[in-house]
């Protein structure tokens, strides 16, 4: 087996950062994986996925462990739902488009999303008012110390907003192997978030069907976010904040334009891209380090900015945010 040591890692990641990784290795299978974890035994682990949500600040001074596991395997299905169990180391994209084509619907809302299967219910990916966890039905994950598989519910993920356990209580400890989504036969129709329906009016939809709001969304996303192929990024930089109604409306008394979405519990999650635009941030440039000139919550590597470059936008972005709203973003993307 080849060993790859002082492993460039720019066609690894989105942002195309010059990293390197002290070891490289891949693995398809749960045994590789074990293997591998034999060979990096005195190394710190890190598995990657597909690179779409992740900043190199410096080189990895350990072994990364690329999640190549493939599959997608119709398990068992009822009535209403198919259950559909997906190797981590699939593309999203792809994933969602096979599930267009077998009339499985549920995801259709998520399409264009970067990145691999593996990392959806890490970061409880969502867009247009869908989010992973309507869909989730269990998970098997590896155990990185214990060598042990493990299956998850969606209690015991315990998923919030961009959130899981696997990024606070089990970060870094697990290698997601599978993800098993609970797909409807009959679609319900999420259209009433962001300019869906405009689009679909556009597009000139008569008869309503899962195969258009995805079309509709890859429009909506293909105009207003950058392709990591043509300009390197990792999506959304930032988590939009939620505050107690009682900030909000002092914000809005100050802000009478602030953009705010009410969230069921009681809160309010607001625009973080909107408060980044009237800090003065969207279209702004320094050396190839840059916030995208149109959607202020992207940042972007024009060419050949570092990883601490863009780290050092996003801090700047983040004091004048609280300095001007009183209000602290955080960071959507995993650094590194």
């Amino acid at each position: 087996m080849q060993i790859h040591e002082n492993f460039p890692l720019k066609a690894y990641n989105t942002f195309s950062i010059d990293a390197k990784a002290k070891f490289f290795n891949s693995f398809s299978f749960v045994d590789e994986l074990e293997e591998k974890l034999k060979i990096y035994s005195d190394d710190p682990i890190f598995i990657l996925g597909g690179g779409s949500n992740i900043l190199f600040t410096k080189d990895y001074d350990g072994a990364i462990l690329k999640n190549e596991i493939k599959g997608i395997e119709l398990q068992h299905e009822d009535a209403d739902h198919v259950y559909v169990k997906v190797g981590a180391g699939e593309n999203w994209h792809q994933f969602v488009l096979h599930c267009i084509d077998h009339n499985w619907a549920g995801i259709e809302n998520l399409s264009l999303i970067p990145g691999n299967v593996g990392a959806s219910p890490i970061q409880n990916i969502g867009a247009y008012g869908v989010e992973l966890d309507d869909v989730f039905w269990s998970l098997e994950a590896f155990h990185l110390s214990e060598r042990k598989v493990h299956t998850f519910t969606a209690t015991d993920c315990e998923f919030g907003y961009r959130d899981s356990v696997f990024k606070n209580r089990y970060k870094n400890e697990f290698a997601i192997l599978s993800v098993t989504f609970q797909l409807k036969k009959k679609p319900i129709y999420h259209i009433g978030y962001g300019a869906i329906t405009e689009e679909l009016e556009k597009m000139g939809v008569k008869d309503l069907n899962i195969k258009a709001v995805s079309q509709a969304v890859i429009n909506i996303r293909s105009s207003k976010l950058p392709d990591p192929q043509k300009i390197a990024n990792a999506g959304s930089f930032f988590k939009n904040p939620e505050v107690a109604t009682e900030k909000y409306e002092a914000l809005k008394l100050q802000f009478p334009n602030i953009i705010a979405y009410p969230l069921a519990k009681g809160s309010v999650k607001l625009a973080a891209g909107w408060m980044i635009e009237q800090c003065g941030w969207k279209g702004y440039r320094k050396g190839d380090a840059g916030c995208h000139a149109k959607q202020a919550l992207v940042l972007v590597n024009y060419g050949n900015a570092t990883g601490k470059e863009i780290y050092d936008l996003s801090e700047e972005i983040l004091q004048s945010v609280k300095n001007k709203f009183d209000v602290v973003l955080e960071r959507e993307v995993n650094i590194i």
